[in-house]
């Protein structure tokens, strides 16, 4: 007996690895390899922002300060730093430790400079900070603008903060929406670490007045990994979003080229979108949705791509438990093409639907159910595949190729097992 179950584990395991090998895995290449930055030689320019004040002392973010959680994943992004980006660090409440609020209010400094980064100068530089005193963030964001005048690259703020500024009546989303109107090619995006209502409102007010990003953060490796990228987004040009308003249903849908577009979506609402593909082509499409608002844990974003009679092409989901502020998802579809002269675009209709829903405290308010969460949605059209071909196939998508892999496994599976059963019955009988 204890044979036979071995032997059957054994089966299990190769069965398991034939269907491993059966699958196929459809590997994308970047199509740019190059740096999309370089072609004009412009050099991008990037300031982080850390909040030093003393409500950083506290210890709840991985059973770590604030503090301590801030400068591992400084260390961490420095590392990774591209080589062609120029950065800097200013802080906030790092020096005063008073309790003369006009004193108080000025305390923001340059700690490293705009420039070709020194590594290890950097971390010596983070190393000597500690919390300290107020949270002066919107004098802290003018002095960081000014920081990053001049260049043709892109311009990036990255503000840490664990707060609310302290330095009214000086708004720190009006300050952000005046460097906006300046006319100022700049970015602000937010960071809140272990965040309160509070300090979400005003922190995503900051970043959407200049087309950045809010994130809650909870964790070490959440702030490691979301200061990273945003490093390296700076190295990209910058692209303001067009502004667009999805339909409820695909033939009301607005008809949209290749960009980067910005909606609102209400909790649970379906939004439509539709785009023109031809053959020979791919369209490639990607959406993110945003908590900009106190939710409920456990949700998920769904992007689908139909026909014109609601024939599911292809699809791509996400879900969140409550961690991050921003879910995103995506999907492929290449369009084959056709061996006759007569080659027609497809109308392809995107269908963005969400999963929030509001929490006990905001369900009955309408100032936090409106207007929509907000939603970034990318269309890329590329040459397809040389092997393209109706992924659409019956509804399964790409499913066909796992389906008929598992299905000539599990009848050559079946044929072993029944073999092999009949041969261990022939044998107990004989014995």
């Amino acid at each position: 007996m204890i044979i036979r179950k071995r032997f059957a584990a054994g089966l299990c395991a190769l069965i398991a690895v034939l269907s491993m090998g059966l699958t196929p895995v459809a590997a994308y290449a970047d199509d740019d390899p190059d740096h999309p930055g370089d072609a004009d030689g412009a050099t991008p320019k990037v300031e982080l922002v850390l909040d030093v004040s003393g409500s950083m002392r506290a210890r709840d973010i991985d059973g770590k300060s604030r503090m301590t959680a801030a400068k591992q994943a400084f260390n961490e992004v420095l590392d990774a730093t591209p080589e062609d980006v120029d950065l800097g660090i200013r802080t906030l409440g790092a020096n005063y430790s008073g309790d003369d609020r006009k004193t108080g209010c000025k305390d923001t400094e340059q700690l490293y400079p705009v420039g070709p980064l020194d590594r290890r100068d950097a971390k010596t530089a983070v190393a000597t900070l500690s919390p300290t005193g107020f949270t002066p963030i919107g004098p802290a964001l003018l002095k960081a603008a000014g920081d990053l005048k001049g260049g043709e690259g892109s311009h990036r703020i990255v503000l840490i903060s664990d707060g609310e500024d302290t330095c009214q009546p000086l708004d720190p989303c009006e300050v952000a929406r005046e460097i906006s109107a300046k006319g100022i090619d700049l970015t602000i995006d937010t960071l809140g670490l272990v965040p309160n209502t509070k300090m979400r409102k005003q922190l995503s007010c900051i970043a959407e007045a200049t087309g950045g990003t809010y994130t809650s953060i909870r964790h070490t490796d959440e702030l490691s990994d979301r200061v990273g990228q945003l490093v390296d987004r700076a190295a990209d040009p910058v692209v303001k979003p067009v502004a667009v308003e999805g339909a409820d249903s695909c033939s009301a849908a607005p008809r949209l080229k290749p960009g980067l577009y910005t909606d609102r979506e209400k909790f649970g609402e379906h939004r439509w979108y539709r785009v023109d593909v031809e053959p020979g082509q791919e369209l490639r499409a990607s959406v993110s949705v945003g908590a900009d608002r106190a939710v409920n844990n456990d949700y998920g974003v769904l992007m689908r791509a139909v026909t014109k009679h609601d024939r599911e092409i292809v699809r791509g989901s996400e879900a969140g438990d409550g961690r991050t502020d921003v879910i995103s998802t995506g999907l492929r579809y290449p369009k084959p093409e056709r061996d006759d002269d007569e080659e027609t675009a497809e109308t392809v209709c995107l269908q963005v639907s969400n999963s929030y829903s509001a929490t006990s405290a905001t369900a009955f308010a309408d100032s936090k159910s409106k207007p929509g969460l907000p939603l970034e949605l990318t269309v890329d059209i590329a040459d397809a595949p040389d092997d393209a071909s109706d992924v659409a196939a019956f509804g399964l998508g790409r499913g066909w190729w796992l389906l008929g892999a598992l299905v000539l496994t599990g009848f050559v599976g079946g044929l072993l097992w029944g073999w092999l059963s009949r041969w261990r019955v022939a044998v107990w009988r004989t014995n």
